[in-house]
């Protein structure tokens, strides 16, 4: 009696597994299924994106330098805790940003990285390459954050030209 007993534990148990499996691995599919999109999305033209927050459209003409200089300011202030522009520090390296993300996107991840880390597929990347450290949100003015788009926009200028 009890030897059946054990056997019929054994396959409840095995059942049991073998049903936790299935299930597991179509969660995998699901979540694999989920992230498909921001695969997909990732693979498109990252100047395209404008990213999430509240600038639609940016108007950019010659660097301004007034206004660069200003960026600079709010740089070394604000931003140097985790960025450098010559190289990865706790976030990205910054040179060549402006060629390679839309002013849109660069200037809504300053304004609203909270959303852009949850939702944007490149701002998620980032995170990824950054092992898990995220943007922190300064609460900067859209005149800051464009100040710091122009400072940036002059780097790169500088560094294109040389």
């Amino acid at each position: 009696m009890k030897k059946r007993l054990n056997t019929l534990l054994f396959l409840i148990a095995g059942l049991w597994v073998v049903g936790c499996h299935s299930s597991t691995s179509n969660s995998q599919q699901a979540s694999e299924n989920a992230a498909a999109p921001a695969a997909s999305a990732s693979t498109a033209n990252p100047l395209d994106d404008k990213g999430i927050g509240p600038i639609k459209s940016v108007q950019l003409g010659p660097i301004q330098p007034e206004l660069a200089k200003k960026g600079e300011t709010i740089f070394n202030e604000k931003c140097t805790a985790c960025h450098r522009i010559d190289s990865r520090y706790i976030g990205p390296a910054l040179k060549g940003v402006t060629r390679r993300q839309a002013p849109e996107w660069i200037m809504n991840m300053i304004l609203n990285p909270d959303v852009m880390i949850q939702q944007d597929p490149i701002a998620k990347q980032l995170v990824g390459e950054s092992n898990g450290a995220v943007m922190a949100n300064l609460h900067l003015s859209e005149d800051e954050a464009r100040a710091l788009l122009e400072y940036l926009r002059s780097v790169d200028d500088s560094s294109s030209s040389k």
